[in-house]
């Protein structure tokens, strides 16, 4: 029998979301749904194995082989830029990546424009592309905070409706990338595994099709 097929979930809402589309496209594992503590799931009828992880690690165990393949979110492959395949839009867990700034800002092209973020290869990469000199500071959270309180000049973030940026005042300036949540696959796994990767692509196509 062939081996079981290691997939990479992201813990959380985005996970679980997920998880349906796989069990709708024909790979369900009903532990998963179970009140536990337990991070693998395995379905040897179906062939497939769940594990959840931190959703920024999803890459790394795609990209090392640990998970033959995994959901990740747009931003967190354009920020680690992983070496893998990515195959497929799930079109869910949609939002956007933006920069903002305080109601009234007028930026100043003379001088370096300070960006806190906690996307510093997004940021950078960015602002290089438009040739903006810039002094990334970075954060882990409550990013909306620091133009306040005038330690930058404005953020990169991700945001889904923008309410806790109206709430703190701040204005979109610029939307670098639309996110949403992607499948993703080892290169080798998806050489030595082509049959069975493509059986989950077909699936999950399916239900992204049926619910656009």
């Amino acid at each position: 029998m062939e081996k079981m097929l290691n997939i990479a979930l992201p813990k959380g809402r985005l996970g679980e979301k997920v998880y349906k589309m796989f069990g709708a496209a024909g790979f369900p594992c009903p532990e998963i749904l179970e009140t536990n503590r337990k991070l693998t799931f395995e379905n040897p009828d179906a062939g497939v194995r769940y594990f959840w992880v931190k959703p920024s690690d999803v890459p790394i165990y795609v990209e090392r082989g640990a998970a033959d393949i995994g959901v990740a979110g747009k931003d967190i492959l354009m920020e680690y830029q992983p070496d893998i395949y990515e195959l497929l839009d799930l079109k869910t867990g949609k939002c956007r990546m933006i920069s903002a700034a305080p109601e009234g800002y007028v930026d100043n092209p003379q001088r370096t424009l300070r960006v806190a973020t906690k996307f510093a290869g997004i940021a950078g990469r960015y602002y290089a592309s438009i040739g903006r000199e810039i002094d990334i500071i970075h954060l882990n959270g409550s990013i909306e905070i620091a133009p306040i309180l005038g330690l930058s000049d404005i953020i990169v973030d991700i945001t889904e409706t923008g309410t806790t940026l109206r709430e703190n005042n701040l204005k979109i300036i610029d939307t670098i990338a639309y996110i949403s949540a992607r499948l993703i696959a080892n290169k080798s796994s998806f050489r030595f595994r082509r049959e069975m990767i493509d059986r989950v692509f077909k699936g999950l196509t399916a239900q992204t099709e049926a619910d656009p």
